[in-house]
This record gives structure tokens, sequence and C-alpha cells, in this order.
């Protein structure tokens, strides 16, 4: 039996991967969307790892719906796992651009990163979950 620290925790994790972090994945966007500041290097980097946070997001969407077209996944198949594969290396390549674009104020300087290590977070929830 889970204690009531852990089932909280778990609660915690679930509302912050499927609630907060599409609402900041959004949020980032209408952010991106309104700045008016000069594009830099740094700023054009933090959008590409932005990109691929999202990216990420869609690619967890699309397995989900297909995996409800199929009628669901059976255990360690190959499509699942290429699924946490491209989704896991789309996250963790964001989180390395993220970090780097940070560097520098821009309308998507903590976005990118904290949405990237998001969805890597998911992804590897996802993975220990198979």
């Amino acid at each position: 039996m889970k204690t009531i620290t852990e089932r909280i925790a778990l609660i915690a994790f679930a509302i912050t991967l499927y609630a907060v972090l599409p609402a900041s994945i959004i949020l980032g966007w209408i952010r991106w969307a309104r700045g008016k500041e000069q594009e830099t290097w740094l700023s054009r980097l933090s959008l590409l790892a932005f990109g691929l946070a999202t990216l990420s997001g869609l690619v967890a969407l699309i397995s989900v719906a297909y995996a409800h077209a199929i009628g669901g996944f059976p255990y360690y198949d190959p499509r699942l796992l290429r699924f946490y594969r491209w989704g896991g290396i789309l996250a963790d390549a964001g989180l390395v651009l993220g970090i780097i674009g940070c560097f520098r104020r821009n309308s998507l300087r903590w976005y990118a990163p904290l949405c990237a290590l998001g969805m890597s977070a998911f992804w590897a929830a996802a993975a220990m979950g198979e």
C-alpha cells in the first residue's frame, strides 16, 4: 500500500504532466506570437527548442490516437517503442537547445527548457509504465 505522501506526489506529477504542461505549451506559443523583441540567434534557438518540445507533445497525442484506433498496443510493441524513442529524442534535443537559449532574454527563455523537460519526464514515465 502506498503512503499518503506517495499518493500526493503521484497526483501532483499527473496534474503537472496532463494539465500544466499542455497549458504551458499553449501559453508559450501565445507569448511568442505577441513578442515584439528583436530576434537573435539565441532567441531562434529557444524557438527551435520550444518547437521540438511541442512536436514531442504532438507525437504523444498521435500515439494515443493511434493506440485508440488499433485497439491498444501489445506488451513491448515495436511501434510503441518507436513512439517512445522519437518523443524522447525530440524532448531531449529541445531541452539541450532550450538550456543554451536561456542565456539571453527572449519571450521563450524559460518556456522552452521547462516544457522540454516536462516532455522528457512524460516520455520517461511512459516508458517506465511499459
